[in-house]
């Protein structure tokens, strides 16, 4: 069985091809530029030259339009018919209250996928298009929609009201959400696969770690908190987002500057967090070389961010009453042994204790916990498209 993953954003759209007899990603690609002068589509296949198009694209159905054409060209291609392709999963990243789990797509999900709109007016618009689109170029491939959201829904009401007026969730849906979901799942399935645990025995709180960043605590196998919530604004402060503030500084920042509600959430959104801090770069990798070179902003941003991490592993701990695991993963999760260091530091109450050799990891599955540590620690790859394409073929053979 042959999967194809579609994530779409606004402007561009990244794909992959999995067999999944084997779980081996045949290809994978890349579209930018959707809509704008430029579209540029980029294919990796191992064992073959990278392939790529420079043409335009008016919309995500031309797009993928392209992918197509591209999965079977007679050079470049990694199938020789569309019949090869068993299903479609998409990725959504706002399902609301009403999806628990992923689903085989239909009319009464993409009714359900337009009422979302509302909670994610910026992701699911773009999320919907690219299903709609491989609808009408695919019409008799099953497809299914894989939600960010999913994973949350399990979480207890103390940890999802908001101390709102109560009609305020019932009638308008406002409570916490959580996103990343499908990374969460993935990288606490493979911690407890590490271990040679059964997840549902195992406390785990799994750091999603990147411009986008979040934590959660996974108890007997299910999210019971999550740091983002009703929009991945709230929480830990991220690449350009504030993190959690108090609510009040916005209506101070719409009088003082002069500017709209839309306008000072553009600005909590993106010009906030270690951009906001550092006034260097969004990119983790830029701030760590200005600190380096003595920015005192530039390290101050790093430190806000580690604090604040490190706070949310200690309250998860209070919240599943201790921890056993701890995993790291995305791009700073993955990559940056420094940032690791720096949040595991102070966290020996815990047991959490980090062996400095073991650490020196990158973009690999690796345990970094020391032979004293209560604790494990580990560094894991996320993969959200294989979680996508394990959830499609779940459903689909079903």
């Amino acid at each position: 069985m042959k999967i194809l993953v579609i994530n779409c954003g606004s402007s561009s759209l990244k794909y992959q091809l999995i067999n999944m007899e084997t779980e081996e990603v045949l290809t994978k690609g890349l579209v930018e530029r959707i809509g704008i002068d430029g579209s540029i589509l980029t294919q990796k296949t191992p064992g073959k030259d990278k392939y790529v198009v420079e043409q335009a694209m008016e919309d995500h159905k031309a797009a993928i339009g392209l992918v197509l054409k591209a999965l079977i060209d007679e050079n470049f291609g990694v199938i020789k018919s569309m019949d090869e392709i068993s299903a479609v999963g998409h990725r959504v990243v706002h399902g609301g209250e009403k999806y628990a789990q992923s689903v085989l797509i239909d009319d009464e999900v993409m009714a359900s996928l337009e009422d979302c709109v509302k909670l994610a007016p910026l992701h699911n618009p773009p999320n919907i298009i690219g299903i709609k689109a491989c609808m009408e170029l695919m019409p008799a491939t099953p497809m299914t929609a894989v939600f960010d959201t999913a994973f949350h829904q399990t979480m207890p009401e103390e940890a999802y009201i908001y101390a709102l007026p109560y009609e305020y969730y019932t009638e308008y849906g406002i409570r916490k959400y959580g996103f990343h979901g499908t990374s969460h799942k993935y990288v606490s399935s493979k911690a407890a696969e590490a271990m040679g645990r059964d997840i549902r025995d195992l406390k785990i709180v799994t750091c999603h770690l990147g411009n986008g960043s979040s934590v959660t605590a996974v108890k007997d196998g299910i999210s019971i908190d999550t740091t983002m919530g009703f929009t991945p604004l709230e929480g830990l402060a991220m690449g350009t987002r504030s993190g959690n503030l108090d609510p009040a500084i916005v209506s101070f920042l719409v009088k003082e500057l002069k500017i709209t509600a839309d306008e000072a959430l553009n600005i909590l959104n993106k010009k906030s967090g270690v951009l906001g801090i550092s006034g260097v770069s969004s990119d983790f990798r830029d701030i760590q070389i200005a600190s380096e070179g003595g920015n005192k902003r530039a390290k101050l941003a790093l430190d806000i961010f580690c604090y604040r991490v490190r706070k949310y592993i200690g309250a998860y701990a209070a919240s599943m009453g201790g921890v056993d695991c701890l995993v790291f993963t995305a791009g700073v999760g993955e990559n940056s042994i420094e940032m690791r260091e720096e949040i595991c530091k102070g966290l020996s109450f815990l047991g959490i204790e980090l062996d400095s050799e073991r650490n020196h990891t990158r973009g690999e599955i690796a345990e970094i916990s020391s032979d004293n540590s209560k604790v494990k620690i580990y560094v894991i790859p996320t993969d959200e498209e294989m979680m996508i394409a394990k959830d499609t073929k779940d459903i689909v053979s079903k």
